[in-house]
């Protein structure tokens, strides 16, 4: 009962963590309009296996490992708001143009995964949920079909959430509609990951 317990919490924790807005939601979504369908679903597939890999992380011990050196702790998140920084600042600076929605900017399936892939494994979130939450919701000496189904769910949850945002935003209709205020709306998401690298940084 106790494993159940936990498991239900886990997963409640991370639903609410999944949906909100981030990094993630913002490399799919733009993936899936900018690119195709195709691609914003393995681009779907590549955060849920970050997802996957933040999840056998934390329960090999290396939230523990980083919350007792400080400075890997910092240099992983000095990395990581760098990196959102620069995506943010690339995505001001083409929010003026156009976004073809049936374009061949990412040329192979790969690409799309492993862009969604470093994005998710260098994003502070992530860092601060599975370093921080996530480690502390595992039981201690938890058994292996535990964690082998934390693990699961873990990759699953996310691939149905960020491909059924893929399938959302690859729709004709509601592309044509982000396009209409594609300028501003890009300009505030890429502000907000400029504020997010620079909290971390700070």
């Amino acid at each position: 009962m106790e494993y159940v317990q936990s498991l239900a919490v886990l997963i409640s924790v991370y639903m609410i963590s999944l949906i909100s807005p981030g990094p993630n939601f913002i490399v799919v979504t733009r993936t899936s309009m900018a690119v195709s369908r195709k691609a914003g679903l393995f681009a779907g597939l590549g955060l849920a296996c970050a997802s996957l890999s933040w999840a056998i992380l934390a329960m090999a011990g290396v939230a523990l490992l980083i919350a007792h050196f400080q400075w890997l702790q910092r240099a992983l998140e000095w990395a990581g708001a760098a990196y959102l920084i620069w995506l943010g600042i690339k995505m001001i600076a083409g929010a003026k143009q156009p976004l073809r929605l049936t374009g061949t900017a990412e040329p192979t399936w790969q690409g799309a995964m492993r862009r969604a892939y470093v994005v998710s494994m260098t994003s502070p979130k992530s860092l601060a949920f599975f370093g921080g939450v996530f480690a502390v919701v595992i039981p201690a000496h938890a058994p292996l079909w535990f964690l082998l189904v934390v693990g699961g769910l873990c990759f699953v949850l996310s691939a149905l959430w960020y491909c059924g945002v893929a399938l959302c935003f690859s729709n004709r209709r509601i592309a044509s509609g982000f396009l209409r205020f594609k300028a501003p709306i890009e300009r505030g998401m890429g502000s907000v990951l400029i504020v997010l690298g620079g909290l971390k940084a700070g």
